[in-house]
């Protein structure tokens, strides 16, 4: 990526994928949707953001996009947020089912409740206090040796980073607070 400012993918399919966009171009990013193997040929990094994850994996295999996606995360950044994050986790309880297995991650589905339990919190975290919102979320329930936690909430992992991967179980782009996106960026060397 040395040379060029990195293109960051947002999967597309389903979800507030417009929210991720406006978020990293006000991140300074350039950013791309990505619908289909095409766009994700063009991109550097790719967001997967929050949604209906098995409706997301459904769209997934009808646009013939779940092994390109896993080959693409073994070898490019991931940012996976709520749903994203599960699609990414090594295992899904809540209930089981398949996902990308790019991060060594155990993620429960809507662990924190239903529509009317979301909330906004603010969290103090290894990057700064950020302001997290909440819905319908998933909880990291085990993370493995090399996923490095950055920040908590009730006691559990809610932002994670393994190697060049990120995950967060709430909204970052919800919140006018960037530094969540920022630091995917600066991880990507953007």
């Amino acid at each position: 990526m040395a040379g060029k400012s990195p293109l960051v993918g947002v999967l597309a399919l389903q979800g507030d994928f417009e929210k991720h966009q406006l978020a990293l171009e006000r991140a300074g990013a350039s950013q791309s949707e990505v619908r289909g193997v095409e766009d994700l040929a063009k991109v550097d990094a790719l967001v997967i953001p929050g949604g209906e994850s098995t409706t997301m994996l459904r769209l997934m295999d009808y646009f013939d996009l779940f092994d390109q996606l896993r080959e693409f995360g073994l070898k490019k950044p991931i940012f996976g947020t709520c749903a994203g994050a599960i699609l990414i986790a090594r295992e899904v309880l809540s209930p089981a089912q398949k996902s990308l297995d790019l991060m060594d991650i155990t993620v429960e589905r809507n662990a924190y409740g239903r529509q009317v339990d979301s909330r906004i919190v603010a969290l103090d975290s290894k990057i700064g206090e950020l302001e997290a919102v909440f819905i319908r979320a998933p909880i990291i329930r085990r993370t493995g040796p090399e996923v490095e936690v950055l920040a908590t909430y009730l006691d559990s992992a809610v932002l994670v980073k393994q190697g060049m991967h990120m995950a967060a179980t709430f909204h970052p782009e919800l919140s006018d607070d960037l530094t969540v996106h920022r630091l995917f960026l600066e991880s990507i060397g953007a």
